[in-house]
């Protein structure tokens, strides 16, 4: 009789002791505090640059992304059109290609400007952004970066233009189409173009990213995110 009820009271102690841990760890994931907040919107945020800008750094990583793939400028579309029309599809192809290859090029530049804008991120900034909309990080950084990955993307795209053999293949793209009849002459230059779609792509995929952090549980692959979200679901 003494064994059993000690051991009866072993097992109550054991399982008082679990709740008990249970309790005290629900208290810790639903009140982080702000330095935890911060540090894990930094953390979601680094995550999914550093994911997606490898993504599209990636060949084809724009042209086979059909949300962020570079078509044509409406100016530029009459020549596409004329030369599918005369049978050069294959032409075509490769300046669309070619366009998408020197965003990816220039896209390389982009992770340590963000990681700059994600670490000088202030609590302040941290909070407002966790109980935001679902890209609220993503307009953060793209308040924050424009301006400085607008200069750093532009001189990568005019090289890249060159490198990738876009150039080449534009001037002979341009050169056929001016050749069909009853066709007004082109010269665009495509690299101030190029340069804000490649951007516009970059945001639209880490945009893309925070939601998934935000509305599925299973993508916050850290103690830190989930700790964190978790205050977000419950708000």
């Amino acid at each position: 009789m003494i064994k059993r009820i000690l051991l009866l009271s072993l097992v109550f102690t054991l399982f008082s002791c679990d709740e008990l841990q249970q309790i005290a760890n629900e208290a810790v994931l639903t009140n982080p505090t702000n330095a935890q907040i911060g540090n894990g919107l930094k953390q979601a945020l680094e995550f999914g640059v550093e994911r997606q800008v490898s993504e599209l750094t990636k060949t084809g990583g724009f042209y086979q992304n059909e949300i962020v793939r570079i078509l044509l400028p409406e100016e530029l579309q009459k020549v596409e059109t004329a030369l599918r029309r005369v049978g050069l599809n294959s032409l075509a192809d490769q300046g669309l290609i070619a366009l998408n290859r020197t965003a990816e090029d220039a896209v390389k530049e982009a992770t340590p400007i963000f990681v700059n804008a994600i670490r000088n991120m202030s609590i302040q900034d941290a909070q407002q952004i966790l109980m935001g909309g679902d890209n609220s990080a993503t307009q953060f950084l793209e308040r924050q970066t424009t301006d400085e990955l607008y200069k750093s993307f532009y001189p990568v795209v005019q090289n890249s233009f060159q490198k990738v053999g876009a150039d080449e293949i534009w001037s002979n793209l341009i050169s056929q189409y001016n050749s069909i009849p009853l066709t007004s002459n082109v010269n665009t230059d495509l690299s101030d173009y190029i340069t804000k779609q490649a951007m516009q792509g970059v945001f639209i995929m880490i945009a893309e990213e925070e939601k998934e952090i935000r509305n599925n549980v299973n993508a916050r692959t850290t103690d830190l995110l989930r700790r964190v979200f978790k205050l977000q679901d419950q708000g």
